[in-house]
């Protein structure tokens, strides 16, 4: 596939992968995206996972038609893009390998090798010289690991740029869903903790002319840039994406289910443009992650459990802080049989979030909801509107 007419995508479809990075489910697959581009000097950009560098390396030399790649750029030195360093070093040993200073340590640290005398340490500003084709080298550190930079040609005008604007899913997977969906999930599973260092090298895209993006994961985009660039400026700066409430919830014996679903009625009748719902022990745990980032507003309801709350919920409130969650309206339902404490802990998980308002009403059901907690419910669903 030609990016351009100097770029070719040599990248490869994982469908035997079940877990992402060990914990994200993938039933569309990954992609490995890797590029090479033809000029008077010609560079590569990235490899792939260790268990398709025979493939990759295959892609590559069916791109070269004969001819040697003189320089591997390394922008990213994850494994899944990074393990086919010490194949394409042994293949071609002329060429050389350019990457900033920390994916050298950290080459060394993956590979047993110091590929130092072989490589070029690129700086923030540098440029690198192919003939037609010249090449700006963007840090991007904890987008999302400290040694990462973007690429931008400025020939083509296209941005390389590593884990950012990536999705789920391999290239030749129908995707029904549209870009947003997985690259949302992506994003906040991944990269949601970084959101200022986003900021950061988006303000440096924003000097750029860029045309096309080519990112480590999920498809080219060289459409309608704007809606990709306004999304990963709402996501990284934990704006409200959709307008709307999301509920979250855990039962045991299914009264807070019950309690949540009320909730969710009652929205829907006062007009809330809306509403979704989470089962947060059946559902996948990143799609409510991405939810809770995707609206302005949501609701918590668990149990007490163990003079805590409900494990998953607890589970599921650790990635939203750890992930930096800010900017929201939070309401609460808790439900106990005994000294139920569930809001409490909630609340104190919570409470360090920056910019974040928790509702005034606050739904307590003792083991089953009663008409009183369906008007308490019914003054919950009214504040967060």
């Amino acid at each position: 596939m030609n990016v351009t007419k100097d770029i070719r995508y040599i990248g490869v479809n994982d469908h035997e992968i079940d877990l992402f990075e060990g914990m994200y489910i993938v039933p569309e697959g990954m992609a490995y995206n890797s590029y090479v581009i033809m000029d008077e000097k010609v560079a590569v950009m990235d490899t792939a996972d260790r268990h398709f560098v025979q493939e990759w390396m295959g892609n590559l030399d069916a791109a070269l038609e004969g001819r040697k790649p003189d320089y591997l750029i390394v922008q990213h030195m994850e494994p899944d893009h990074s393990s086919g360093i010490d194949a394409f070093m042994k293949a071609y040993p002329e060429a050389k390998v350019v990457a900033t200073a920390k994916a050298f340590t950290m080459m060394k640290n993956f590979t047993g090798t110091d590929y130092s005398a072989r490589g070029i340490v690129a700086k923030e500003g540098d440029k690198l010289e192919l003939g037609s084709h010249t090449l700006n080298f963007v840090t991007a550190p904890m987008v999302h690991w400290p040694e990462v930079m973007f690429t931008y040609d400025s020939s083509d005008k296209v941005l390389f740029s590593a884990d950012a604007f990536g999705k789920f899913g391999a290239l030749d997977a129908e995707d029904e869903e549209g870009w947003a969906c997985e690259a949302r999930r992506y994003y906040f599973g991944i990269v949601g903790k970084y959101g200022a260092q986003v900021q950061a090298v988006l303000k440096k895209a924003a000097t750029l002319d860029i045309q096309i993006i080519c990112p480590l994961h999920g498809p080219v985009l060289n459409e309608n840039l704007g809606y990709y660039l306004d999304l990963y400026n709402t996501w990284s700066s934990y704006g409200v994406e959709t307008e709307g409430v999301a509920v979250f919830y855990t039962s045991v014996y299914g009264h807070t289910k019950e309690a949540a679903e009320y909730l969710a009625q009652k929205l829907q009748e006062l007009g809330c443009p809306k509403v979704a719902v989470s089962d947060l022990a059946r559902d996948d745990m990143a799609e409510a992650v991405e939810d809770a980032f995707r609206y302005g507003k949501i609701v918590l309801a668990t149990t007490t459990y163990n003079a805590d709350i409900f494990p998953f919920m607890k589970e599921f409130i650790e990635h939203l802080t750890e992930r930096n969650f800010q900017n929201r309206k939070i309401g609460f339902i808790e439900n106990g049989s005994w000294a139920p404490t569930a809001a409490k802990v909630m609340k104190g998980m919570l409470e360090g979030c920056k910019n974040t308002a928790f509702a005034e009403t606050e739904v307590k059901i003792l083991s089953a909801m009663t008409e009183e907690n369906k008007a308490q419910i019914e003054q919950l669903a009214r504040e967060m509107l």
